[in-house]
């Protein structure tokens, strides 16, 4: 098995269709891709047709935009193989999407108000897959250039972050509640990219309500990150996850596929799972 179990896609923050990450991941060898997009499950159904054509398994999953508010800092908790109707993720995420999208829309305000060129009615045709707003739709009406160009990240700072006119963010769900909502709709709950977001002191509560894994294998992660991935992993008996965190066009310059999780690593009951998901 060749596993990426972590892309996005435009039902998200993600600029590829599902049919485009089908094609890139038979280019590349996948085997099982993990559709994780942010706090929605939209995209699953229609992106287990495209992999059909394709021969790649998709894995319904979902990347949650959750908070550790003892140490205030974000926190990400991706979900696998969760119940089909995921009714307590969408309980959890439907009124966070809510919130994306009215900020969202406040920030496009904001712009206008200070005689930026930006009309709702193309952020929306950007924004028509996911049905919801995100700050690189708002970007890619800004700008011509990609995401890891100096002129995109100066805009942006300038904008979103500090004392920027648009640097207003939403409130998200607890990291417990969203790890518990996974395990709620008998799914695997799994800590994202720990060394990105300095999450790793969250561990040991997190396992108390049910985590499953940890993230190794990300882009961002430096080899002292993985290392302590490793002995958390070790220390709580947790398996260990990996994944491109593919955004496309909307994302830093990482390559489907580049990243994958280590076989080795995932336990023998997620591994099984993986294994009897048909192709539907």
């Amino acid at each position: 098995m060749k596993v990426d179990l972590h892309v996005h896609s435009h039902y998200s923050d993600g600029a590829s269709s599902v049919e485009e990450l089908m094609q890139i991941a038979s280019k590349v060898g996948v085997t099982h891709l993990g559709l994780v997009d942010h706090d929605t499950i939209r995209g699953i159904e229609s992106a287990q047709i495209a992999g059909k054509e394709h021969g790649i398994i998709v894995v319904r999953g979902i990347e949650i935009s959750a908070y550790d508010f003892k140490r205030n800092r974000k926190v990400h908790i991706l979900g696998y193989l969760f119940d089909k109707e995921a009714a307590h993720i969408q309980a959890l995420c439907d009124p966070l999407l809510k919130r994306r999208h009215e900020n969202s829309l406040w920030q496009i305000e904001q712009l206008q108000t200070n005689r930026f060129e930006i009309q709702l009615e193309d952020v929306v045709k950007k924004a028509k897959m996911s049905g919801v707003i995100y700050k690189q739709h708002i970007m890619d009406c800004l700008v011509d250039d990609r995401f890891n160009t100096p002129s995109y990240k100066e805009l942006y700072q300038k904008l979103f972050k500090g004392n920027g006119i648009c640097a207003r963010d939403i409130g998200y769900v607890d990291a417990v509640a969203a790890v518990q909502a996974i395990k709620a709709d008998n799914g695997y709950a799994v800590l994202a990219h720990p060394g990105q977001l300095d999450s790793f002191d969250l561990i040991p509560e997190l396992v108390k309500n049910g985590l499953d894994g940890i993230e190794r294998n990300h882009a961002d992660h430096s080899e002292e990150d993985r290392e302590r991935v490793e002995h958390y992993a070790k220390k709580y008996s947790l398996f260990q996850t990996g994944g491109s965190d593919f955004h496309g066009d909307y994302g830093p310059p990482f390559k489907l596929g580049d990243e994958l999780s280590p076989n080795g690593l995932l336990n023998a009951s997620f591994i099984r799972d993986l294994q009897t998901i048909e192709i539907c």
